[in-house]
């Protein structure tokens, strides 16, 4: 073999051989690093899988928490209220409940079960957060004519649902108190059927909530209306809608 001579200051490119990061054939680990252990693998995917159910329970106890405050706020308003209408009592009108309220109370409810709950001027949603609503258009609580008083289904009238015909309810306007028996009850549809004044008439007291009663989502179409006429014109009940002959 012969000899290459290189010119005085010329230098050479060094050649060197693969380093530890070079690739090797396809599925070969680099030089000088193992394969991971099948282990290890699975040690990462039972850390994802915890995590994934921390998430899930931290998400569980979020919705059990807004639920709880949604219940505690109904009952905090409630005492509030049952403050404002003692106060009303004495000076003639109810001021309202707490300083920024756009309401004020107009009349107790008296429920068959012995529960007492305060009825506020107004039925938009803001004012069916704190309790039931007397809707303004309709005859004074405890007046004659007919008289709407909505609430929601899950907080201030949930107890709609045990309502039969004959049960007495109670309407306490602060100077008159006003008994009513329970007539019927039924279920409709808002898309097709109001429960505006337009077509009911008559001296009654109409309590109107959301339905189902056990329903997931809020908000749905269908109302739940329990129609009671005054002690005094009581006429013939009809039995409550069975839920499977209702359409949605």
């Amino acid at each position: 073999m012969s000899a290459v001579l290189v010119p005085s200051g010329v230098r050479l490119p060094v050649v060197r051989g693969p380093g530890p990061d070079a690739g090797g054939p396809a599925g070969a680990s680099p030089a000088g690093h193992a394969p991971q252990p099948a282990g290890r693998r699975v040690g990462a995917v039972r850390r994802m899988r915890l995590l994934l159910a921390a998430l899930l329970g931290l998400a569980a106890l979020a919705t059990a928490a807004d639920a709880g405050w949604i219940h505690g706020k109904a009952a905090l308003a409630q005492w509030l209220l049952e403050r404002s209408w003692q106060r009303g009592l004495v000076q003639g009108e109810a001021p309202p409940p707490w300083p920024w309220a756009d309401t004020r109370p107009v009349a107790r409810l008296l429920r068959p079960d012995g529960g007492v709950q305060i009825v506020l001027a107004g039925d938009s949603g803001r004012v069916l957060a704190f309790g039931p609503g007397w809707a303004p258009a309709s005859a004074a609580p405890g007046r004659p004519g007919t008289t709407v008083v909505s609430g929601h289904r899950d907080t201030h009238f949930a107890w709609l649902r045990h309502l039969r015909p004959g049960d007495r309810i109670g309407v306490d306007d602060g100077k008159t108190r006003r008994d009513y028996l329970v007539h019927a009850s039924r279920v409709v549809d808002s898309r097709s059927t109001g429960i505006g004044l337009d077509h009911v008439t008559g001296d009654r007291l109409l309590l109107v909530t959301c339905w189902p009663f056990d329903a997931v989502s809020a908000g749905g179409p269908l109302r739940y209306v329990v129609e009671a006429v005054p002690v005094e014109l009581r006429g013939p009940v009809q039995a409550p809608p069975k839920p499977s002959a209702v359409r949605a």
